[in-house]
C-alpha cells in the first residue's frame, strides 16, 4: 500500500523520529502525558520546514504531507498536534516574504534551537478564519498587554513559544499581527481542557493570557485586514493547514485499514474499497502539495484543497467504520488501540477549520468564477 512509501520517506528524512515511533507501543504514544511530543522534539523534527539556510531541514510541502501521513499511521496524537507546529512555521515563512526582520530572526531561532511552536490561531472554531485575531490587545508605551484564551491549543504543555494572532494599532488603522510569546512568560498559564478519550497526547488544553506583555519586537505585523499581504499569508496558511491536517488523518485511517488487509478480513472487494479510500486520498493530497511547491499558493489551489479535504473526510469515516466491523469483536473487548484510539480519532477531522458549513457557499460561488473568500 501507499503508506509503505510514506513510512520509508519518514525514515529517510527523519530517521530518529521514525525509529522512536516504531519502537514505542501505540498505547504509550497515545497516553496522556506520554512520550510522543518529547520524542518528536529530541529527534530534531521541529526543524522540518525551516529553510536549510536557517538551520532547518528545508522540506517541501510534498515532503511534509508524506511525513504527516506516516506519523499519523504510527502516532495519531503526535500527527494532529504537530500539524499545528508545521502550519505555524509555514505561515511565518510566508509572512517573511514581506521582509520582516523579526520573522526571519525568529525562524532562525526555530532552526537553531529546535523550538516547538503552539498556535493561538483558530484551531477549534470551524467557522472562524485561521488568522482572525483570537486575543485582545491593549496598547502600552512599548508594546501591548494581551488577554484571552485559546482552547483547544495543541502542544500546550510542551511548547517553547505560543504564536497568537492579534489586532494592533498601525499607521493607518488596526493591523493583524502575529505575537511571538515565550511559554514561560508571566501572565501565561495552561489549564486542563481536553476531555475526549482520543488524541490525548496532542496536549490540546487551554492556554490563558492574563495581561501578558509583548514588546513591539515580538510582533510580526502583516497589515490591515483585506490587504494583499494579509490575504496572501491567510491563503497560504489555509492551504498548508488543510494539507497537513488531512494527511495526518489519512495516516491514522490507514493504520486500521492496513490491519484488515494484513489479517485478510472480509472479501477481496471489501479490501479493495478500503485500500482505494487511502490510495486516492494520498494521491490527491500529493498532487496538490506538489503544485504548492511548484507554483505557490493561489485561490484556485485553495479551492481544490478544500474540496479534496471534504471528499476525504466524507470517505474516511465510513471506510474506517467498515474496517472496524471486519476486525473481530474480541479485539474490541481486549482494548486494542487500533479500535479504541485510532479508529474513533478519524471522526475528528471535520471539527478542524475550515468547516464545510462555513465555506460551502464560497465554494459554490467559486464554481461560477468568483474569487474564493474564506472568512
Amino acid at each position: 500500500m501507499v503508506i509503505d512509501s510514506h513510512l520509508t520517506h519518514l525514515e529517510k528524512i527523519q530517521p530518529e523520529l521514525h525509529l522512536a515511533l516504531v519502537e514505542t507501543d501505540p498505547s504509550t504514544l497515545e497516553s496522556d502525558g506520554g512520550p510522543a511530543v518529547e520524542l518528536f522534539v529530541s529527534s530534531g523534527a521541529p526543524r522540518l520546514l525551516v529553510p536549510r539556510l536557517d538551520g532547518g531541514a528545508g522540506a517541501t510541502a510534498a515532503d511534509a504531507v508524506s511525513i504527516q501521513c506516516a506519523v499519523g499511521h504510527l502516532a495519531p496524537s503526535l500527527a494532529v498536534g504537530t500539524a499545528m507546529h508545521h502550519f505555524t512555521v509555514s505561515t511565518l515563512l510566508e509572512a517573511a516574504k514581506s521582509g520582516s526582520e523579526t520573522d526571519r530572526n525568529f525562524l532562525k531561532s526555530v532552526g537553531r534551537d529546535n523550538l516547538l511552536l503552539a498556535s493561538g490561531f483558530a484551531e477549534g472554531n470551524t467557522a472562524q478564519g485561521i488568522l482572525a485575531p483570537t486575543m485582545s490587545a491593549q496598547k502600552l508605551s512599548d508594546g501591548y498587554a494581551l488577554n484571552g484564551t485559546k482552547k483547544p491549543c495543541s502542544l500546550a504543555r510542551s511548547m517553547d513559544y505560543l504564536t497568537a494572532s492579534v489586532s494592533v494599532e498601525g499607521k493607518d488603522g488596526h493591523e493583524i499581527a502575529l505575537a511571538l510569546i515565550p511559554s514561560k512568560s508571566a501572565g501565561l498559564t495552561v489549564e486542563n481542557f481536553w476531555n475526549a478519550p482520543v488524541l490525548r497526547a496532542a496536549e490540546s488544553d487551554a492556554v490563558v493570557l492574563n495581561d501578558l506583555v509583548v514588546t513591539n519586537d515580538q510582533l510580526v505585523r502583516l497589515g490591515r485586514p483585506g490587504d494583499a499581504a494579509v490575504n496572501r499569508v491567510q491563503q497560504a496558511g489555509f492551504l498548508w493547514f488543510e494539507l497537513l491536517i488531512t494527511a495526518a488523518y489519512v495516516g491514522i485511517a490507514s493504520r486500521v485499514i492496513v490491519e484488515v488487509v494484513q489479517e485478510n478480513r472480509g472479501t477481496a472487494i471489501e479490501q479493495v474499497k478500503l485500500i482505494a479510500s487511502i490510495e486516492s486520498s494520498m494521491s490527491s493530497l500529493g498532487l496538490i502539495s506538489q503544485e504548492l511547491d511548484h507554483s505557490g499558493a493561489n485561490p484556485d489551489l485553495l479551492r481544490r484543497v478544500l474540496l479534496c479535504r471534504y471528499a476525504i473526510q466524507s470517505a474516511l469515516v465510513p471506510a474506517v467504520a467498515s474496517a472496524v466491523e471486519l476486525l473481530s469483536g474480541m479485539r474490541y473487548i481486549s482494548g486494542d488501540p487500533l479500535i479504541h484510539l485510532f479508529a474513533p480519532a478519524v471522526s475528528c477531522l471535520p471539527y478542524h477549520p475550515a468547516g464545510l458549513r462555513s465555506t460551502a457557499q464560497a465554494l459554490i460561488d467559486a464554481q461560477s468564477g468568483e474569487l474564493l473568500r474564506i472568512n
